[in-house]
């Protein structure tokens, strides 16, 4: 199973990372596929359902409104799924893809998107594998879109600077570029902040000294 797993990793990045969408496109029915022949394989391992509701996530992209939100509910039921069976799976994988899904989606009555819940989930991907690539980027990224660019820096940062996975060489070199890039932007957002509040003293005090 860690082979089949392994492989689907490595083919699911070279799709997700490459900028050639109509390529990408025609890659996800085959990783689909492989992930749910894995699923029934191997009904109670928890990794093959982790990488089933990935690549189901991924691809929903392609998908039109309504389809991408049946999908995303079959890719929450498995990582559910997952966490019940081995919650440490994959370094807490579950844990990210879920946390992930809820402050992305919108919340109800369209979606189950619910960003308490989302920071839940990835706190406890946290616990699990505090210095992992992936945990740390996405808990960064969450606390990006809610406006605490302060905190999510030294997320970003220790995304940038952890050890790269041998079995995922090229997805975490990827996701490390992108962390650092993530670490650029919230660093200039934060400094922004600053400035604009800065500002807003300045025009306060200017308008109290007009009056």
């Amino acid at each position: 199973m860690n082979a089949s797993i392994a492989n689907l990793e490595s083919a699911w990045a070279s799709a997700y990372y490459q900028n050639d969408e109509t390529r990408q496109k025609r890659a996800y029915p085959e990783l689909l596929e492989k992930a749910a022949e894995l699923v029934n394989r191997y009904p109670n391992a928890a990794e093959p359902k982790i990488w089933q509701a990935t690549i189901l996530s991924t691809n929903a992209a392609f998908e039109s409104s309504l389809t991408a939100l049946s999908t995303l509910e079959k890719a929450k039921k498995l990582l559910e799924e997952a966490i019940s069976i081995d919650p440490k799976a994959l370094d807490g994988a579950a844990y990210v893809t879920l946390g992930t899904l809820y402050y992305m989606l919108p919340g109800w009555p369209v979606s189950f998107g619910d960003d308490d819940m989302a920071e839940q989930l990835l706190k406890s991907s946290l616990q699990i594998n505090p210095d992992g690539i992936d945990a740390n980027y996405f808990y960064a990224d969450f606390l990006l879109r809610q406006d605490r660019a302060i905190e999510a820096e030294g997320f970003f940062r220790k995304a940038s600077q952890a050890p790269v996975r041998k079995q995922q060489a090229f997805a975490d070199t990827q996701l490390q570029n992108e962390a650092k890039l993530a670490l650029a932007h919230a660093q200039q957002r934060k400094a922004n902040t600053g400035k604009n509040k800065f500002q807003s003293l300045f025009t306060t005090a200017s308008a109290d000294a007009n009056r």
